[in-house]
């Protein structure tokens, strides 16, 4: 991808102040689904975020991009709550779903209106069926075997994994691909038919067929769900998303659409990394 050219106007205000979206990221359509107010996280004396704060439209793919290290996944394991887990942390700030801030729902509730798949595919110990039907039965979601059944064929389905595995929902899930796995991983976060879903580099360990699987599904579930997605696949934002934020340090240094970020990025940061100067 080519650069800007030198001559566009760029703004007087340092990056790190102006971390709002320049043109479009504000004027959606859609509600807000997820907003994040003033984020500073802390690992005890360490501060990982610094006042990060971005608006996630309903229905619509989210892209976080930066370098390793600039707080992105960080970031995403505030919106719910997985950050706590991590002794001697701390989050400030606000962070609201659907107008009430998550502090102030439980945490078991949360995840479940927040799903989240990570880097890796990490099924569970159990058969291709009770990875799907854990969360269901766990949240009292379906009662009785047929109930249960649809359930998780449904969630299969919508994870687009029914057709590869409907035969063989007894065996292993450790028996599928890498690519197989982390689409079952996504079906049983939809078994319990979160609001949000949070992927943390959901394609960094599958090779390219299987990627391209992910990103499909991505587009299909976006009626569905909001989606945010933390990639350093730059392509793979470019293609599958509808706003994108860039990350640096620990600050958001811009947000916007994507196809604003990169065609005319505001900020000279954003406009390095994404033509290749640093990364």
């Amino acid at each position: 991808m080519s650069a800007a050219p030198e001559s566009r106007v760029r703004s007087a205000i340092p990056a790190q102040t102006l971390p709002q979206a320049v043109d479009g990221g504000q004027a959606d359509s859609r509600p807000i689904k997820l907003k994040a107010t003033g984020i500073d996280f802390f690992y005890g004396a360490f501060q990982a975020l610094h006042d990060v704060s971005i608006d996630f439209f309903e229905n619509r793919i989210t892209a976080l991009i930066g370098p390793s290290g600039c707080g992105k996944s960080t970031f995403i394991r505030n919106l719910n709550r997985i950050n706590e887990t991590i002794r001697g942390a701390r989050c400030e700030g606000e962070i609201l779903l659907d107008g009430e801030n998550i502090r102030d729902i439980d945490v078991t509730q949360l995840r479940r209106r927040v799903g989240m798949v990570f880097q890796r595919p990490n099924p569970f110990p159990k058969s291709i069926f009770d990875n799907v039907a854990y969360g269901v039965k766990v949240n009292g979601l379906a009662r009785g075997k047929r109930a249960i059944e649809e359930k998780v064929e449904n969630s299969l389905r919508r994870a687009a994994l029914w057709d590869e595995v409907n035969d063989k929902l007894h065996k292993s899930a450790y028996a599928l691909s890498g690519g197989q796995q982390q689409r079952l991983c996504i079906a049983r976060a939809l078994a319990v038919d979160p609001h949000v879903l949070l992927l943390d580099e959901p394609c960094s360990a599958l090779d390219p067929i299987a990627t391209g699987k992910i990103e499909d599904l991505l587009f299909t579930l976006k009626d569905q769900c909001t989606m945010v997605i933390v990639t350093h696949n730059m392509q793979q934002a470019a293609r599958v998303s509808d706003y994108t934020g860039f990350f640096l340090l620990g600050k958001l240094i811009e947000f916007n659409k994507t196809g604003v970020i990169f065609r005319t990025p505001a900020q000279k940061e954003t406009e390095d990394y994404i033509t290749g100067r640093f990364g």
